[in-house]
């Protein structure tokens, strides 16, 4: 039986200000207020709302036969908090249904796994925490940042314990082989792997509203069709976008959203049922193992990490942000550590880019990838400046791995410190007498008391009665004898 597996992505960027050379040293905040919440809201109203309500209804009204996934990064979170809590509202409600599962993804939405895997591992915990939190799942499988993978990245994600991971189904790593089965790891046999269909993703995302398409226009029961004639051993079809993609890049007055309302009869009717990543993973075995040895993502037709870092100048920037990678995860400084965050996004590199791409590209307050680097490059001098103050320069390589592995290793002693105490607070409670048993003993032994005071009492109440009658004897005696 044939299975769709849909998820949607939900990042926006922190849109930084215009930043010039000399406000390195003078001025710390980097980001443009009104332009975030400008997109934010905007963003809100045409996309994540209209699309969000419909998907809620899908569901109740298909008796919870859709079901869909979602990955949110940690700077698009704190957006929303901030300017639109109402979309985290609706995602509560959606989690409440149990047809919607939440993947882990790195909290910034940046590059780490590129660059320093400590740092990823405790961006994406930090982001599963997040979602712990806020929709009480505890997510159990995860996706890089824009679909980046590669056998290092599966590695680091068996070491954090997920079972399974979501990337790109690129030709160039699949070959012969199709992306609708289920795959696993090949240094992780226990790692699954799901591939997005790239052809049927971008029929939705991008090519729907393409009048020039030669399938324009795209009706739900012809692309049902298109899944239900895929050979029949092929069983999983993954499909994944943005969710801006309705509302933004597909307008609502395309009719998108009528078009997805559509598609769970129409599924179901042709026996093809949706799941969600986790089920995918649990119920179906893998086919085969898949090697990626470099990294892969979603984005261009090369399908590779080119357009973030393709260039001089964006491996440059690369550089220099991640040189200070391991100073910011040992300082406490909480604006350092949020800034750090917001100047990770992916967008930030993007932005640089030199390639010509087939889909427009959005270089947001920047003329061009120059003007872009340039602004950038302002901003990361003063911020390592600013980590320098709290870790000097001077410190090496070696002194700073040396003091990193002391703080982990403090870290890891205080863990089973507070393991060793939880045990010997649950064997106390062993120990510990019920309240009511102390109750009841604490009464019997009250009335012990009283019954015991009470008896000595009684004896002397008797002693002077029988003084009193030997008393008489004598008395009586004595008269005898004078007589």
């Amino acid at each position: 039986m044939k299975t769709i597996c849909l998820y949607f992505e939900i990042h926006q960027i922190i849109h930084l200000r215009r930043y010039r050379f000399f406000d390195i040293g003078t001025d710390h905040y980097y980001y443009d207020d009104y332009e975030n919440e400008r997109t934010i809201t905007d963003i809100v109203n045409r996309s994540y709302i209209p699309a969000l309500t419909a998907m809620l209804d899908m569901i109740n009204n298909s008796n919870k036969y859709f079901k869909v996934a979602f990955s949110i990064s940690g700077v698009a979170m704190e957006q929303l908090e901030v300017y639109a809590p109402q979309v985290i509202e609706l995602l509560q409600k959606l989690a409440e249904t149990g047809c919607v599962e939440f993947l882990a993804e790195p909290y910034s939405h940046g590059l780490s796994s590129l660059a320093n895997g400590e740092y990823f591992k405790e961006e994406v915990l930090r982001m599963s925490k997040k979602i712990e939190e806020v929709f009480g799942q505890k997510p159990r499988v995860m996706r890089n940042s824009s679909l980046i993978y590669s056998n290092e990245i599966g590695n680091m994600a068996a070491e954090m314990g997920f079972d399974g991971i979501v990337t790109e189904g690129a030709k160039h790593i699949l070959g012969w082989k199709s992306p609708h089965y289920l795959y696993k790891s090949i240094e992780n046999p226990n790692l699954k792997v799901l591939l997005r269909d790239y052809k049927l993703s971008d029929d939705i995302g991008l090519r729907f509203n393409d009048s020039s398409w030669s399938e324009y226009p795209l009706f739900a029961d012809t692309y049902i069709n298109w899944i239900d004639e895929l050979p029949k051993e092929e069983q999983v079809i993954c499909i994944f976008m943005e969710l801006c993609a309705l509302g933004i890049y597909q307008p609502l007055s395309s009719n998108i959203l009528e078009f997805f309302k559509a598609l769970p009869e129409l599924a179901r009717s042709k026996s093809i049922s949706f799941s969600t990543p986790t089920e995918i993973c649990t119920k179906l075995k893998p086919v085969d193992s898949i090697d990626v040895p470099y990294p892969m993502s979603w984005v261009d037709e090369e399908r590779d990490i080119s357009c973030w870092l393709g260039n001089q100048m964006q491996r440059e920037a690369f550089n220099k942000l991640y040189s200070v990678a391991d100073r910011v995860r040992m300082c406490s400084d909480k604006m350092i550590k949020c800034d750090y965050d917001y100047l990770q996004a992916s967008n930030n590199f993007r932005f640089m880019t030199t390639k010509r791409t087939s889909v427009g590209l959005n270089r947001g307050i920047y003329d061009s990838p120059y003007d872009a680097f340039t602004n950038y490059m302002n901003i990361i001098g003063d911020f390592i400046n600013r980590v320098n103050r709290l870790f000097p320069v001077d410190m090496d390589n070696e002194e700073l791995n040396s003091l990193i592995t002391t703080i982990h290793n403090q870290s890891d002693e205080l863990e089973l410190k507070d393991k060793e105490i939880e045990k010997l607070r649950a064997r106390l409670k062993k120990y510990e007498p019920d309240s009511s048993v102390v109750e009841k003993a604490e009464k019997a032994v009250t009335a012990v008391k009283k019954t015991a005071a009470k008896k000595p009492a009684t004896k002397k109440a008797a002693a002077p009665k029988k003084a009193t009658a030997d008393k008489k004897k004598t008395e009586t005696a004595k008269k005898a004898e004078t007589k």
